[in-house]
């Protein structure tokens, strides 16, 4: 369940990335980045309980405004990969299950 949340966070950003680059409407990209931080936020917070979920999507928050600078940096799409990688990788960690037996 944890690496589906997290594939859920990730897909998230870089398509919601795509669907503002490709359709030219910041809008649309940004109705990604909010319908599925929420589908996120939700499994998270229901694996992980409140704390642990709310850390998860504040990580995702500033995944997004990071991208933003580090995209004048390195490119558009290196940053929202890069994003990506470390988004996953500190949700990963962070959603540990609640207790032993919601694990299963």
């Amino acid at each position: 369940m944890r690496l589906r949340i997290v594939l859920v966070a990730v897909a998230t950003l870089a398509v919601g990335f795509a669907v503002a680059q490709v359709t030219g409407q910041r809008w649309l990209g940004g109705g990604v980045l909010v319908a599925g931080g929420i589908v996120a936020a939700v499994l998270a917070w229901r694996w992980a309980g409140p704390v642990r979920a709310l850390g998860a999507v504040a990580v995702f928050a500033v995944a997004f405004v990071v991208a933003h600078p580090l995209g004048r940096l390195i490119g558009a799409w290196p940053a929202v990969l890069a994003v990506c990688a470390a988004t996953g990788t500190i949700a990963y960690a962070l959603l540990r299950p609640r207790d032993k037996l919601s694990a299963t």
